[in-house]
């Protein structure tokens, strides 16, 4: 039983290996593109709007909502790069309906890969908003003892989403293949539908962490009123 994606190798010269995962995420990207581009091509702003661009606007609005309520006042200047984090996860988990799809989600090299582009869009966007130095500032507040400890506190919450979106999508597919050996058809079946409930859980948590690691770096304290 594979463990993961990285283990199904399509290619391999000496050292250079072309494995599900690469091959996955990259297929995931171009159904998304290309499906992002479809969808938008022939737009409308009357009453008389395709399915597609309806729930493109739904979709759309639900995550600009989303970034709102978590504290972040502009969602539009944020919607796409948190968006597109949580439509890829949750695609990547939706897809796993078809046979022989390994999502890339399930790889701790993907997941990784997600964490760190998470790391450096906090620091990007919280200086854009704060400046350099109001952004350097919140590393010493409330005094500079805590530096070290903000500075770890970076690190492990960027380990501790790549570690939890991996280990949630990795063991459903674990289980998955388990009871396919040992049981009945109907009853995997049943555990692919919670699978992908699991999935857009795991999705939804991802993309609201990141709005709130994000809302935090950017967050401007107002000074306290002197009496």
């Amino acid at each position: 039983m594979r463990l993961s994606p990285d283990a199904m190798i399509f290619w391999q010269v000496g050292f250079l290996k072309l494995n599900a995962t690469i091959v996955f995420t990259w297929g995931l990207m171009l159904v998304l593109a290309v499906g992002a581009k479809l969808i938008t091509r022939k737009l409308s702003t009357d009453l008389n709007r395709s399915r597609w661009q309806n729930l493109l606007e739904i979709v759309v609005t639900a995550i600009e909502k989303q970034i709102e309520e978590v504290g972040l006042s502009q969602p539009r200047k944020y919607l796409g790069f948190l968006g597109t984090l949580f439509l890829f996860v949750a695609v990547s988990a939706l897809f796993t309906v078809f046979p022989g799809f390994e999502p890339p989600t399930g790889s701790l090299s993907t997941t990784t890969a997600l964490a760190l582009c998470v790391l450096v869009a906090v620091p990007l966007f919280g200086i854009e908003g704060r400046g350099v130095g109001g952004y350097l500032k919140s590393y010493m507040e409330p005094t500079v003892i805590m530096l070290p400890f903000n500075l770890i506190s970076e690190v492990s919450r960027t380990l501790a989403l790549a570690v939890r979106l991996f280990g949630n999508m990795m063991s459903g597919a674990m289980i998955i293949g388990i009871l396919l050996s040992i049981t009945p058809f109907v009853f995997p079946i049943v555990m692919t539908l919670l699978g992908l409930l699991t999935g857009m859980v795991q999705a939804y948590i991802f993309f609201i962490l990141a709005t709130v690691y994000i809302a935090a770096a950017t967050q401007i304290r107002k000074p306290e009123p002197t009496s």
